[in-house]
């Protein structure tokens, strides 16, 4: 299954377009395959968007990188508020529940 387009993806600490997001074929998460991920699921709720569990996985997120030895610019909060810009300004990302949340 393809990976849906959106419009804006968040590249190193700023919102782009999605077609302007580029990566370098040399860099060393291609190379060497070192990234960290944590799956997310956002739904389309009545009272708005919904994300699961977000600080729990945000939580996760940070700790996976210190496992790794990765350094993050960021804290828990500032990657929570980051997803939720990212729902804001994708609003197509969240799946639908077919019924009342």
């Amino acid at each position: 299954m393809p990976i849906q387009a959106t419009e804006k993806i968040w590249h190193n600490g700023k919102w782009i377009n999605w077609d302007d997001a580029k990566l370098h074929v040399l860099s060393h998460v291609v190379s060497y395959g070192s990234a960290v991920f944590e799956g997310i699921r956002c739904y389309d709720t009545k009272q708005g968007p919904a994300i699961f569990r977000l600080r729990e996985h945000m939580q996760r997120l940070i700790n996976s990188a210190k496992i790794y030895r990765m350094e993050l610019p960021y804290s828990i909060d500032q990657f929570a508020n980051i997803a939720c810009e990212l729902v804001t300004s994708n609003p197509s990302c969240c799946v639908a529940t077919g019924k009342s949340a």
